[in-house]
């Protein structure tokens, strides 16, 4: 279903520069996507981009390209190499490449297979100090040298602004080159390339301001002090001045400012001074997390696969039942105030109480999905698989016996004996496999062994409310401090799989600029709780006349307090325990029906807003000079 934007596209066309050719074709339009994690996963954007891609490619073809750092290891992996389509590319190129810079480019190895151009930072190193005093010179902003990723940062913009460079003039100085740019390690191409006046159209995407992640993540009152923030002081005392100078400068130089969500787009208003033209909502392929009717066969799979893990894991403590076994989750990057760690543990404390005061037979299993430092696998959590995969060999062992000899009997044409049936040495077996399950502590909360065990906060707080998977307790807990793979001898799933065999996801974030966790939960029909705080719940408040009903459960963390908010969290959870199969299973039927409002066809199609934009002008013949030339912008009250 398409969607309507607050603000028209054609309202755009003032803010891009000056097209000095009224004719020329929109085919001859080169879009360049200029990101960190282009072949490279660090974070979301990594998803974003990649997701996007093959809506990009069909609508732009060979005229898209992506480009960021080139990462030695995940360029041999996901990229292969080859030339770039475009003549002009390929002469910029050449261009940075005699001057000593390594560029290498290819086809990154997914759906769309769109071009990538990554540049290889440390080959462009010895130009660092030069280029520093370039950017102070230029906007007045200077780096520290121990700020290593603002470094690193100033190489990706100036090599970026540099190819630009080198591209427009291959072109014949023709506007027909556009540059989209997400967040700030990125955008000091934006502000270099406007500084040296290159004729190309800019765009800025903000996924997250940084100030907005640091205030967060010190649990500052975000949200009701926006207005009320000293922006430079409150950056100078995190020491991100120079930081939030450049995202600053980024984001006034664009011609055309965006961000993921309408929460995002405030807070970038507030901290950012420069309130975003669009919002453009993050999507998902849907096509790629699509099982049509096979969802729900996908989810008992996945799920089967997630009970014999937790077999193994609780082996001695296994006095639950499975097949009345819930499994939530809750993954992302570990930041524990932001992702909404906190209060989820605390409702994880008081639905266990409830669960316990009610004598409901029903067990949850929560997993943490949380990438923290550690050393090696737990060995307790080793031997748990072992001792299941022992138990399983010896009973199939058992049963093949078992089975030759019942069959034998029976055709024969005897009732057979059961204690002739299983013998001695039988019987022998089993016991010794029993035997093998005694332990004598209890479960381990985490898989791993952690380096920094007293400190880290999801221990500590599993500590204080005493969740130590006793037989007692209703809910149980795995913290899983590592991205899963199905290559793992643990827990051999990839991401997806594990969410499909999930029942809940659970997200209470009070710092998400959009959240796609929640999002991937949706498209693969697993309802999921998130906040309105996130972009993603946003979204759906607005779109979904009552998220509820369609497996979306919003927690209020805007106008509530901690304490309300982690008391609507627990009645969610509580109310889904309660659900009968059929209730649940009807649910996942309704929330994987939201799947088109998430698909890149109909959210933040880039490709298709620039087209639009470009269109606008060409027809208009519109002629405006946006004042983004300056680039410094210290004093955030003058900008």
């Amino acid at each position: 279903m398409p969607l309507s934007r607050s603000l028209s596209m054609s309202s755009l066309s003032g803010v891009l520069p000056a097209w000095e050719d009224d004719e020329l074709p929109v085919e001859e339009l080169l879009l360049f996507e200029v990101a960190w994690e282009v072949a490279n996963k660090v974070g979301g954007i990594y998803t974003v981009i990649q997701t996007k891609a093959k809506v990009t490619v069909d609508e732009w073809g060979e005229n898209y390209y992506l480009m960021g750092p080139y990462c030695p290891h995940s360029f041999s992996s996901q990229v292969e190499r080859g030339e770039p389509p475009h003549a002009a590319v390929r002469k910029a190129m050449d261009a940075l490449i005699h001057s000593g810079c390594q560029v290498h480019c290819g086809r990154w190895l997914m759906e769309g297979s769109p071009s990538v151009i990554l540049f290889d930072l440390g080959s462009a190193a010895g130009n660092l100090d030069r280029w520093k005093g370039d950017l102070w010179e230029t906007c007045k902003i200077g780096l520290p040298p121990e700020d290593q990723e603002a470094g690193d940062a100033l190489l990706l913009g100036s090599l970026t602004a540099w190819f630009f460079k080198e591209l427009t003039d291959e072109l014949g100085g023709k506007p027909n080159v556009i540059g989209h740019f997400h967040e700030w390690q990125a955008g000091l191409g934006i502000i270099l390339s406007r500084a040296r006046k290159i004729p190309m159209a800019t765009i800025f995407t903000t996924h997250a301001t940084l100030l907005g992640r640091y205030l967060c993540a010190g649990n500052a009152d975000f949200y009701n002090n926006l207005d009320k923030f000293d922006v430079d002081k409150e950056a100078g005392e995190r020491q991100i001045y120079h930081r939030c100078c450049l995202e600053r400068s980024a984001a006034h130089c664009a011609h055309v400012f965006t961000a993921v969500s309408q929460i995002t787009a405030v807070e970038a208003r507030h901290l950012l001074h420069r309130t975003p033209d669009v919002v453009t909502p993050n999507g998902l392929n849907v096509k790629k997390f699509s099982a049509t009717h096979e969802f729900q066969n996908l989810h008992s799979t996945s799920k089967a696969r997630l009970q014999e893990f937790v077999r193994g894991h609780f082996y001695g403590h296994l006095d639950f039942n499975l097949e009345k076994t819930l499994f939530f989750f809750i993954a992302g990057r570990y930041e524990f105030s932001n992702k909404g760690a906190d209060i989820f543990i605390e409702s994880l404390s008081r639905l266990n109480y409830l669960l316990q005061l009610q004598r409901k037979d029903v067990t949850v299993v929560v997993f943490f999905i949380m990438p923290a430092k550690t050393n090696n696998f737990n060995v307790e959590s080793l031997k748990g698989q072992a001792v299941r995969k022992q138990l399983w060999d010896t009973a199939h062992t058992v049963k093949e016996k078992f089975g030759k000899r019942l069959y034998d009997a029976l055709l024969k044409g005897e009732i057979p004996d059961m204690a002739s049936i299983l013998d001695q040495d039988d019987l022998s077996i089993m016991k010794r496999a029993i035997y093998a399950t005694q332990r004598h502590g209890l479960p381990p909360v985490t898989t791993h062994n952690m380096l920094e065990d007293a400190t880290d906060p999801i221990l500590s707080n599993i500590r204080r409310i005493g969740l130590f998977n006793s037989r007692s307790d209703r809910v149980k807990i795995i913290f899983h401090p590592e991205f899963l793979s199905s290559t793992s001898p643990l827990l051999p799933m990839d991401y997806e799989d594990f969410v499909r065999g999930c029942n809940l996801g659970v997200f209470p974030s009070y710092y998400e600029p959009w959240g796609y966790t929640p999002g991937e939960c949706t498209v693969m029909g697993i309802p999921s709780v998130t906040t309105n705080l996130s972009g993603f719940g946003c979204f759906m408040e607005e779109h979904v006349s009552d998220p509820a009903a369609y497996g979306v459960y919003i927690v209020d963390r805007r106008c509530c307090s901690p304490e309300e908010s982690c008391h609507q969290l627990t009645h969610f959870m509580l109310s889904f325990c309660q659900q009968s199969v059929r209730q649940r299973v009807i649910q996942r039927n309704r929330t994987e029906r939201l799947s088109d409002l998430l698909d890149w066809k109909y959210l933040g199609r880039v490709g298709l807003l620039l087209h639009m934009i470009h269109t606008d002008v060409i027809e208009e013949g519109r002629h405006v000079n946006r004042q983004t030339d300056n680039v410094c912008v210290h004093n955030s009250h003058d900008t």
